[in-house]
């Protein structure tokens, strides 16, 4: 399977990665220092998710932008490339190390400026935030356990018309497989029955990388 999606055949998502956003030389650098990096690197979104993340945004036109796990910055660099002047994306994150090369590229992508990365626990990060609905785009890809209490974080800031993303729903397929029980799995089966039972929101979930939610609110 290719790696713009592990449910698509591959000549099939191959063809529309093709046909999406193509990358930017910073991109392809990042995407390559990366992959580099070993089994790590399976942690970064895929190009086709990127492509799909850069033109919500431009379309949503958000203030204000949150991300929960950022590693080495791919999906903050396609949020914040496609960020209108003004605007701003907050980054959570635990790791230094990581996101050291994430800082690398914002800078030469020139949107260092944009960007306000928080290093620790991210739901301190999100708890300190003011409660009022601000948030008009969040991405959420960082430690499934905690999925839940982001997703509720975030939520109840999220301002009208604001969209939630969350990534790795179908957990490599095992959160339709009956077999599986591991904590992971239990985590992500636990979290979509959450978001579908939601009667606060809307929801899709899509077959692109290791699956990708998107939530609204409804009116």
């Amino acid at each position: 399977m290719s790696r713009q999606s592990a449910f698509i055949e591959e000549r099939a998502a191959s063809y529309a990665a093709a046909h999406s956003l193509q990358l930017t030389a910073v991109q392809r650098e990042l995407i390559a220092e990366t992959a580099a990096l070993g089994r790590v690197a399976g942690m970064q979104i895929s190009p086709l998710q990127g492509a799909f993340m850069s033109v919500l945004t431009t379309a949503l036109r958000p203030r204000l932008a949150v991300e929960v796990g950022t590693f080495t910055g791919y999906s903050a660099l396609c949020v914040a490339s496609s960020l209108e002047p003004g605007a701003g994306l907050i980054c959570c994150d635990v790791s230094e190390e990581w996101t050291s090369v994430a800082r690398r590229y914002w800078e030469r992508a020139g949107v260092a400026d944009r960007i306000d990365l928080r290093i620790g626990p991210a739901l301190d990060t999100l708890r300190a935030l003011p409660t009022e609905p601000q948030i008009d785009l969040a991405f959420i890809d960082a430690d499934k356990s905690s999925y839940v209490d982001y997703y509720e974080e975030i939520f109840g800031r999220l301002s009208p018309g604001g969209v939630i993303l969350v990534d790795n729903v179908l957990w490599g397929g095992a959160v339709a497989d009956p077999s599986r029980d591991d904590e992971g799995t239990a985590a992500m089966r636990a979290f979509n029955d959450r978001v579908a039972a939601d009667e606060r929101a809307r929801s899709v979930m899509l077959p692109i990388g290791d699956g990708l939610t998107m939530v609204t609110r409804r009116q």
